[in-house]
């Protein structure tokens, strides 16, 4: 499972990446209004900062609108994917962009039904939102693995990409369940290489080195 940033963040992708581990990066427009700035300008940066897929979303509510926008965004950088939102006019621009080599991500997916119709028009990505769900007083996780089970039987192409991640139990869950990407916001992602025993392990063996080269100090006088 590919982990992808959710954020439009330059430094928190810069962080992130130092790690070795960033394969992506996820955006909307609720994110790049955060970094008050240009927001071409700002796509245009994440995207060059970022050695991998980068989702771009449209804002436009008609089919031909939303096409026109996908095809603009498209042309921001190589690695632009466009975000197309889960209504019939998204899913019609989504298809028309797909015949044009454009690269889909079908956001907001909320059930399985959903996901097969973003399969169906070839969307490279369809983004199920569990957070969301568990906040609605569903199960997201099993939205997630009905997906995940339903494209491996039919052998759709599409990647399913586990999105509106809470903590890092959503991602380990989501890589049991087969998702093919899991995004998250900085926060969860720095969590994820956080364990207590951890800093408790490290904090013997400093303590325990310090000790012998005190040893081997006193020792050589």
């Amino acid at each position: 499972m590919k982990l992808f940033l959710d954020t439009a963040n330059l430094e928190e992708i810069r962080a992130i990446k130092r790690w070795g581990v960033l394969s992506g990066c996820t955006t909307n427009p609720s994110l790049l209004a955060k970094e008050h700035s240009d927001w071409e300008v700002q796509m245009k940066e994440v995207c060059a900062e970022v050695d991998g897929p980068v989702s771009l979303e449209t804002t436009e509510k008609s089919a031909e609108a939303i096409y026109e926008e996908g095809m603009k965004l498209a042309g921001v950088a190589p690695n632009a994917v466009v975000k197309v939102v889960m209504t019939p006019d998204g899913l019609e621009a989504g298809k028309r962009l797909v015949e044009q080599d454009v690269p889909v991500n079908v956001t907001l997916t909320f059930s399985p039904a959903q996901a097969i119709l973003a399969a169906e028009i070839g969307a490279t990505y369809v983004s199920p939102f569990l957070g969301r769900l568990d906040d609605a007083g569903a199960d997201g996780m099993h939205v997630l693995r009905d997906i995940c089970e339903i494209f491996e039987v039919q052998g759709y192409q599409t990647q399913v990409l586990a999105a509106s991640l809470r903590h890092p139990m959503h991602v380990v869950e989501a890589a049991l369940s087969g998702a093919d990407v899991a995004t998250m916001p900085y926060d969860v992602f720095t969590l994820l290489v956080k364990h207590p025993l951890t800093d408790l392990g490290l904090e013997k063996f400093d303590n325990d080195w310090k000790k012998l080269q005190k040893e081997l100090k006193e020792g050589a006088r």
